[in-house]
């Protein structure tokens, strides 16, 4: 039997994991990020980490068929990051300095992608052969599939769908330096500061109303009890997720998407927002195109780091 370690490397910890070739997960585990001092200490410990479990286990170099890593930054040729804001990393080599500190071979992609092959590798997409994940949480994420390999790009921006413009006409700023991102209205806290912005207009009765901090669970479950202004806004949110996936569509043809992230907890009231206007934004046989929950959650992403191994 031979085994394949999963890291995905976080601004607060380090999921790890360890995985046979066929794709079983045998144990998983986790170490705190060290960002201090730019983050000089990361793939170190991870590279520690994995030395320590490999020796614990009766693990060779052999037996290893290489460590696969997901990092927050747009990485190039399976190996250099070259900015992680989260990290404090500027240009790192990570796969050549994690294989030089354990021996073993490492690939590395950003951590979005990692999640999209992890869906499509054991998860939601397994099925399939191009996905397109859409991670929805405190920001957007994506990760773009097509036969099986990732679209990143020239320069590794491929899949910064959080970004895509979906309101030319909104001033508002997100952390990108852009306006009208999706991220400014489909991220956790986009759909909170939406909602609060309408609720100030708003002058019929809601639930809403009656909470002090209302957050994205909050408006999705008064939504679901029926609450008239709450399924408004979960609509709203619907309006600009299927815009954007309907030009993703238009683009790279997708067999599905899979809507991942903590805010895809709301379940099925949040596909039937989104499929409630996908055909208004694209034709012919791309409408077809399914939308599916991520069922991997927290772990998606070591899932998809150890599949780089195998490719």
């Amino acid at each position: 039997m031979k085994y394949i370690y999963g890291i995905d490397i976080g601004g607060t910890t380090i999921k790890m994991g360890l995985f046979a070739e066929d794709g079983t997960l045998k144990e998983k585990w986790e170490i705190k990020t060290r960002t201090e001092d730019n983050g000089k200490n990361i793939i170190s410990d991870i590279a520690t980490a994995v030395n320590d479990h490999m020796k614990e286990n009766d693990l060779t170099r052999e037996d290893v068929i290489g460590i696969g890593a997901g990092v927050p930054g747009a990485v190039l040729e399976f190996a250099r990051v070259n900015e992680c804001v989260n990290l404090g990393w500027g240009s790192v080599d990570v796969a050549g300095e994690l294989s030089k500190l354990t021996g073993c071979p490492v690939k590395a992609t950003n951590d979005a992608n990692a999640a999209a092959l992890g869906e499509i590798w054991m998860g939601a997409a397994a099925k399939y052969n191009s996905a397109v994940m859409i991670t929805l949480g405190t920001g957007v994420g994506g990760g773009i599939i097509i036969d099986g390999k990732i679209v990143d790009g020239s320069r590794g921006y491929g899949g910064e769908i959080g970004h895509m413009t979906v309101d030319p006409f909104d001033d508002r700023v997100c952390n990108c330096g852009k306006t009208g991102c999706l991220e400014l209205y489909a991220s956790a806290t986009g759909i909170v500061y939406e909602t609060k912005k309408a609720l100030k207009k708003y002058e019929k009765s809601t639930t809403l109303k009656d909470i002090t901090e209302v957050t994205s669970k909050d408006i999705f479950d008064a939504a679901k009890a029926g609450d008239e202004f709450a399924a408004t806004q979960v609509d709203n949110l619907g309006k600009k997720l299927a815009l954007a996936a309907g030009n993703i569509a238009l683009m790279v043809d997708p067999e599905v998407f899979v809507i991942g992230g903590g805010v895809s907890k709301a379940g099925q009231i949040l596909l039937d927002a989104i499929n409630a206007h996908y055909k208004t934004y694209t034709f012919g046989k791309a409408q077809e195109t399914k939308f599916v929950l991520a069922t991997l959650g927290n772990d998606a992403g070591i899932y998809g780091a150890a599949s780089l191994m195998l490719s």
